[in-house]
């Protein structure tokens, strides 16, 4: 793996990377992150009750459009076609928290890494939007990277992450 910063050139001024020459791969990222909160909070999501919907299933579209829209957050990411975006929530009552697992894919000349972080962290920002009103003590963590696949520098794979979430909730 290459141990230069790549949105750098020669005179150390920031520029996109030319992925011109770069061949078309079926790239792959899975991110994932964890928002916990007061028992009385989880309660109301897993319940459905919340004053403003169905908390998880407009994160889960916030996550979808967050992936789309990375290129627009992040100056240097490439604007990318995925070809899918997924966002599965796990709900853990034992931590009154829950973890949001996204992947995203693409066929492409360079990943999607930022695009899955990107996801996870709009998601979950989302869960913290819709539910502050009765909990601004919620505690966003963990977001990271727990696996890629694609491209020229191969695979990576988290051995120290989260279990992925399975089953959307």
């Amino acid at each position: 793996m290459s141990q230069q910063f790549t949105h750098f050139d020669g005179d150390g001024r920031a520029h996109m990377v030319d992925v011109g020459d770069k061949a078309e791969t079926h790239r792959v990222a899975r991110a994932a992150g964890t928002i916990t909160m007061r028992p009385e909070t989880f309660a109301m999501i897993r319940s459905g009750d919340a004053k403003k919907g169905d908390v998880l299933g407009v994160a889960r579209i916030a996550a979808i459009q967050a992936a789309k829209r990375t290129a627009d957050l992040i100056p240097l990411c490439h604007p990318l076609a995925l070809t899918r975006v997924a966002a599965d929530f796990a709900p853990d009552a034992a931590r009154n928290a829950i973890t949001l697992t996204v992947t995203v894919e693409t066929l492409g000349r360079t990943g999607v890494e930022m695009e899955a972080l990107t996801a996870v962290s709009v998601g979950l920002l989302t869960v913290y939007d819709m539910c502050k009103a009765m909990d601004r003590g919620m505690r966003i963590d963990g977001v990271m990277l727990l696996e890629k696949a694609g491209g020229k520098s191969g695979r990576f794979v988290r051995d120290d992450g989260p279990a992925p979430a399975n089953a959307s909730d």
